[in-house]
């Protein structure tokens, strides 16, 4: 008697025919394991994210998913099921973010996955799975930021902080560590009169314009900032370097706003600023605990909670349209089996 192929349901992206030119199409599907490939290490997934990157890629957008078919989700939280890894054993909690997943690599918006687990680590001690998906890449991404601010020696008696894109998830995630680590924190936002309320709820005591960095200024400016965490890249972080204090560092995370960084060499060599690039999609195991033992020191997990909306894996097509909208800030949990 032939055995019955284990089934997944899953968020897959594929391309399809539209007016003559291929267009691209994520839906939920169950697909036979054997579509997830021949990763070494079996996961089944409890629980996932939806960050920017997963809005586009679930909502049919250039820029993300690299290859077709594809499992969505640049996330995974769940349980080691067969493992490739002497690290981890059959019922470890692992977490893994990036490393192509969504893009190359079948990614976590899935029941189960077939991983590589080079760049897994374990679920830190103090961290509740559902709190590692509700934070993902964004949350993971702000805390290798601030972690390479606090190693570069950027202390609170150095100045305010300035955190671009202030309520994103990771500009949210970045104002909550720095505030609970004694920084004055300015907000860099768009949305003051709407979102001001919450911006200060996570620990910030200065909202800036993003107005007043959105234009190309002069290669000096002022100096304000002992360190920035910006996510936004163009205008924006060509001012806040322009706006850094004599050896202070700017973290670059992101180009919500631009790739373009029309700057001058002045901030380097008459201030001594550092640029420090941050790659949370390869980034080696070390940074990632580093990270995530960051995150589940100093992170309170009741206020993450209030920001977090959880979604099923039906619903997630759906909230990554309002997240693109502008409909949702804070984190969007998606529940695959609750654990």
């Amino acid at each position: 008697m032939a055995s019955v192929a284990f089934m997944v349901q899953a968020i897959v992206v594929r391309e399809v025919p539209s007016d003559g030119k291929p267009s691209r199409v994520a839906a939920l599907e169950d697909v036979s394991e054997s579509f997830l490939g021949d990763g070494d290490t079996v996961v089944d997934v409890a629980y996932s994210g939806i960050n920017y990157k997963d809005a586009l890629a679930l909502t049919g957008r250039p820029g993300v998913v690299r290859q077709t078919p594809l499992v969505a989700g640049i996330d995974l939280v769940g349980t080691v099921v067969t493992s490739g890894d002497e690290r981890f054993a059959a019922g470890d909690w692992i977490i893994l973010n990036g490393a192509g997943s969504s893009e190359n690599r079948h990614g976590g918006l899935a029941t189960r996955a077939h991983i590589d687990p080079a760049l897994a680590i374990p679920l830190p001690h103090g961290m509740t799975p559902a709190r590692a998906a509700a934070l993902g890449t964004a949350g993971y991404t702000a805390a290798l930021a601030v972690a390479r601010l606090l190693r570069e020696d950027v202390s609170p008696e150095d100045g305010p902080v300035l955190v671009t894109g202030a309520t994103g998830g990771v500009g949210s995630i970045a104002t909550l560590l720095l505030s609970r680590a004694g920084f004055e924190v300015a907000a860099l936002t768009g949305r003051a009169d709407e979102l001001g309320g919450y911006i200060r709820s996570l620990g910030a005591s200065t909202l800036v314009d993003r107005s007043e960095l959105n234009s190309y200024g002069k290669p000096l400016q002022s100096a304000r900032w002992a360190g920035v965490v910006d996510a936004v890249g163009g205008a924006v972080l060509a001012n806040a370097l322009a706006q850094t204090k004599p050896g202070g560092v700017v973290a670059a995370c992101g180009l919500a706003g631009s790739a373009d960084l029309p700057t001058t060499v002045m901030p380097f060599i008459l201030r001594g600023v550092t640029l420090a690039g941050i790659d949370s999609v390869w980034a080696e195991p070390a940074a990632r605990t580093e990270a995530w033992h960051l995150l589940a020191r100093d992170l309170d997990g009741d206020v993450l909670d209030s920001l977090t909306e959880t979604v099923s894996l039906t619903g997630a097509i759906a909230a990554a349209e309002r997240l693109l909208d502008g409909q949702a800030h804070g984190r969007i949990l998606v529940e695959i089996s609750g654990g």
